[in-house]
């Protein structure tokens, strides 16, 4: 009509009416076909980002690239009906082809045909045919090239406790939650085939204190010198003044002097020293020797020699003191020009050998002492003990026992790619190792489970911060608050009388029993605060010393070391197992966990605000919790 009206010339007004009304027509046109092909777009927009956050958790599930495909076409095609008449050409490429790496792509290119502009154009050019309008979409979904994982597992002593409604222990609970999370994560990443390494896990057992591994004491990063201001906070190398031995102080070092060190001579003294240098009798024997007696005969008297054969006393099992704050809840990497950051090996002080009124011995009284003054915290400083045991010990000292006291776990086992099998058994097997036995460290754990996760020392394994398409994640599980005990509270070893419950003594004026903080009662800096209450909140009082007190020290520096991670781009993930949040110690312990955790980037709050990475588990739920936790790490993997 519009055409048979353009061509009537007639009249002047017709022409002019017509003149008129095409700028009309052509406005109306444009407004509804550009109304209609903006909306078009924008479904298939949708539709196509849809279909590739759908299609990366298919090919994630292990869907074969024909499955994914299909599936990804499907998807599509259902969130956008145009595309089954047959005007859309759709592509899928997949990550693991050459082309793709580690990228899922979606492309759709879409035919629009407009309803009024096709009429349009053909009148004004007074030509017939179609005109149909083009547009394409793309859509990205980068499968996360890599992910590294730091399982921070309590292996405290209650973890040897049965699970509540599983009626299994809670450690063996734990391994087979933690091997199936592995398990699942590692399937996945085997499925990136363009991706070097793409999944890897390091597990690190806590108790009272964590173990970097007794292989690594010769590294830099470990106190070797005497550089760490708390190197000899429980030793005065000053009473070494026997067998020839003596040492001197320069700066702030001690070195071994005098002709009876051997090949120590002129060395730093360290607790590596003590470590090396002390011997056990093992065993003796007698020796018979004839002396001339200068008879005119040439006869001889029979002399008998008492041998003594020497073993070692013990080695460093592995463990490490916590740094003095504030880089006890960092992962500053170890330097010789700030001795503070430098580890220092865990040595438990041998104790006092005297007993107090009520007949108890102190809590690590593994040595005969050799002084006999008076003064309990000589006792435990003095020196020359260490290197004059005679036979008071007969075998040698093992993990959490005399010297390794508070080292009950064992090593980290570094970042290792579960996508290949070698790798997936030493993380496995590493988990099947852990055994429950002594205190909790939370803070500790965490902490090491940050440095595993690092490419700065003590390990460096972990990729650079500044790498893209790599997340960090540590997860900590722990069934406890942190503890630190005062001596009276824990019986560290068995002794006669009625008053065992009452725990160890105190002569010695220590405060708490050594762990990885070392004393309670030991000043370390000019503060005058001992480690465990330096550099916490003001919450925490400074002059109590009590168990309660020493817990609110260590979440205090729990929740400081969590801001930090944070603050460093570590995913954490938090677990609290078996804890009552009826009963006040447990509720505070979950507000802290729970305070700790990341935010999720998948999940949403009723109100649209990120869920915590906090889940509180028990024995009964605890597999299903980890499935939870490999999902968020599925998640982690996949970004739009």
């Amino acid at each position: 009509m519009l055409r048979k009206f353009w061509n009537d010339r007639r009249g002047q007004f017709t022409v002019a009416a017509a003149l008129a009304a095409m700028p009309l027509f052509g406005g109306l046109a444009l407004a509804i076909d550009y109304a209609d092909v903006t909306r078009e777009r924008q479904a298939m927009l949708n539709a196509l980002d849809a279909a590739g956050i759908a299609t990366a958790r298919e090919v994630l599930a292990g869907k074969s690239d024909e499955e994914a495909i299909e599936y990804a076409w499907n998807f599509f095609a259902a969130n956008f009906p145009p595309a089954k008449e047959g005007e859309t050409d759709f592509d899928v490429t997949l990550p693991n082809n050459a082309t793709g790496g580690g990228t899922l792509k979606l492309t759709a290119e879409h035919q629009f045909r407009p309803y009024f502009l096709d009429t349009f154009l053909a009148m004004l050019a007074q030509v017939e045919g179609p005109n149909i309008l083009k547009f394409n979409a793309l859509t990205e979904i980068r499968l996360k090239n890599t992910l590294e994982v730091a399982l921070a597992l309590d292996n405290s002593g209650s973890m040897d406790f049965t699970g509540t409604g599983s009626g299994r222990k809670r450690i063996d609970l734990l391994k087979e939650a933690a091997k199936q999370l592995v398990d699942t994560i590692a399937a996945q990443g085997k499925l990136m085939t363009q991706v070097e390494e793409p999944v890897r896990f390091a597990v690190v057992p806590f108790a009272a204190s964590v173990n970097v591994g007794a292989e690594n004491r010769s590294k830099d990063w470990m106190d070797k010198t005497g550089y760490s201001p708390v190197q000899n906070e429980n030793f005065d190398w000053s009473t070494m003044t026997v067998s020839g031995k003596t040492a001197e102080k320069v700066g702030s070092i001690w070195f071994a002097r005098g002709k009876g060190w051997g090949t120590q001579e002129d060395k730093p003294l360290t607790r590596f020293t003590l470590f090396d240098m002390m011997q056990r009798v093992e065993s003796t024997s007698t020796k018979m020797t004839c002396v001339p007696n200068g008879g005119t005969k040439g006869g001889c008297t029979n002399k008998t020699e008492t041998i003594y054969n020497y073993a070692p006393l013990a080695s460093w099992g592995g463990c490490v003191e916590a740094r003095p704050s504030p880089y006890n809840v960092t992962d500053e990497p170890p330097s010789l020009s700030k001795g503070a950051t430098l580890f220092v090996p865990m040595f438990a002080p041998d104790e006092t050998d005297r007993t107090d009124s009520y007949s108890r011995p102190a809590n690590n009284n593994w040595m005969a002492d050799i002084v006999s003054t008076n003064t309990d915290l000589t006792r435990l400083r003095y020196m020359p003990k260490y290197f004059e045991t005679g036979t008071a010990v007969k075998a040698a000292w093992g993990m959490n026992e005399g010297p390794n006291v508070s080292c009950s776990t064992k090593a980290i086992t570094k970042l290792t790619d579960v996508t290949a099998a070698s790798g997936l058994k030493t993380i496995k097997d590493a988990i099947d190792a852990m055994a429950p036995s002594g205190a909790t460290n939370v803070t500790e754990g965490l902490a090491w489970g940050w440095r595993a996760i690092s490419s700065r020392e003590p390990f460096t394994e972990g990729r650079g911060d500044q790498e893209r398409g790599n997340d960090k994640i540590v997860i900590v599980l722990t069934d406890g608050a942190n503890t630190y005990y005062t001596p009276d509270t824990v019986t560290a070893q068995t002794y006669s009388g009625t008053n065992y419950k009452k725990g160890g003594n105190d002569l010695a004026s220590r405060r708490s029993i050594y762990s990885a903080y070392g004393y309670a009662g030991q000043n370390y800096d000019t503060t005058n605060l001992p480690r465990i209450l330096s550099g916490v909140g003001t919450s925490v009082s400074k002059t109590t010393f009590d168990n309660a007190n020493y817990t609110k020290a260590m979440s205090s520096h729990f929740a400081t070391l969590c801001e930090n991670a944070k603050a460093g781009n570590v995913i954490l993930m938090t677990v609290a197992l078996d804890l009552d949040s009826t009963k006040t110690e447990e509720k505070a312990q979950i507000d802290t966990l729970s305070a700790c955790a990341s935010p999720s980037r998948a999940r949403k709050n009723a109100d649209g605000t990120p869920v915590k990475l906090f889940w509180n588990a028990t024995g009964k739920t605890l597999s299903n919790d980890f499935k939870s936790i490999a999902d968020e790490l599925s998640n982690l993997r996949i970004v739009g």
